[in-house]
């Protein structure tokens, strides 16, 4: 993630944002032979449905085409009688919405609307905190964020030893703490998994009902890509090796805005 975070402009060492994050995840994820999810980061506050379906919609593939298929267990596939094809549906969608709720702290007209999203089947939890501490939160009570922090140092696990992962040391081993979510920086990041395609639609449906309701919106949910940004090009993992500060991706350089420091988007 560190040498990832180089082609974010962030020096090895440096604080990550959530929004940096996200960039980096999406990034690193084709570099994942073992997992076929699909990371979706959404641009300018808004996420576009046309794009998710464009990158998560996997034509078919031929029993006989060379290559090698998505693991069963992640991958809805469906086989008609009498034929051999291949016809995975849908990649797992991994939807991370970055986002800026205020200027130096968080505007409380975006307070309800934060919460219902932890109420989302689909919901991952929040990646934020304050000032030089990160945190991940993963419910609320009341006007609480209940949030695990991180910050354990543990001994790393070698995944390559006999073929198994012992994932013990990959759990925080703090319990849960709470803090008052005017407290939050303003800057997170939301994530949300949608393992099929009926789980996004679902999620879609949910955004609509409570969170576009809201006069001022959190984020914006549309259809059709705008017609301003420049094309969406699903990601695809580079043909050749490269490193993290000469993996950048051209459209964000055209539009990827900082999200972390620079400005608040109201939507009225």
């Amino acid at each position: 993630m560190a040498q990832m975070g180089v082609g974010e402009g962030k020096s090895i060492g440096e604080w990550f944002g959530p929004n940096t994050v996200a960039q980096v995840l999406k990034k690193l994820a084709l570099f994942d032979e073992w997992n076929s999810l699909a990371v979706y980061v959404s641009m300018d506050n808004t996420v576009v449905i046309e794009d998710i379906k464009k990158m998560c919609r996997v034509l078919p593939l031929s029993a006989d085409t060379p290559g090698d298929r998505p693991p069963d267990s992640l991958t809805a596939s469906n086989q008609s009688k009498g034929t051999s094809a291949y016809c995975p549906a849908w990649k797992p969608l991994l939807l991370i919405v970055p986002l800026r709720l205020g200027i130096n702290q968080i505007n409380p007209v975006y307070v309800d609307a934060f919460k219902e999203c932890f109420k989302m089947p689909q919901s991952l939890g929040a990646l934020g905190g304050k000032p030089n501490n990160a945190y991940y939160f993963i419910g609320f009570l009341g006007d609480e964020l209940i949030f695990l922090d991180p910050h354990t140092t543990q001994t790393f696990v070698d995944t390559e030893e006999n073929g198994t992962v012992n994932d013990q040391t990959f759990h925080c081993l703090q319990s849960p703490q709470r803090m008052n979510i005017l407290n939050l920086d303003p800057s997170v990041a939301l994530g949300f998994f949608c393992k099929e395609e009926k789980d996004f639609d679902n999620w879609c449906s949910l955004v609509q009902k409570e969170i576009l309701k809201e006069n001022l919106r959190m984020f914006e949910l549309v259809q059709k890509h705008p017609s301003h940004w420049p094309p969406f090009i699903p990601p695809a993992k580079p043909e050749v090796t490269t490193t993290g500060a000469e993996f950048i991706d051209s459209n964000e350089q055209l539009e990827e805005l900082d999200l972390e420091e620079d400005f608040e988007i109201l939507s009225v």
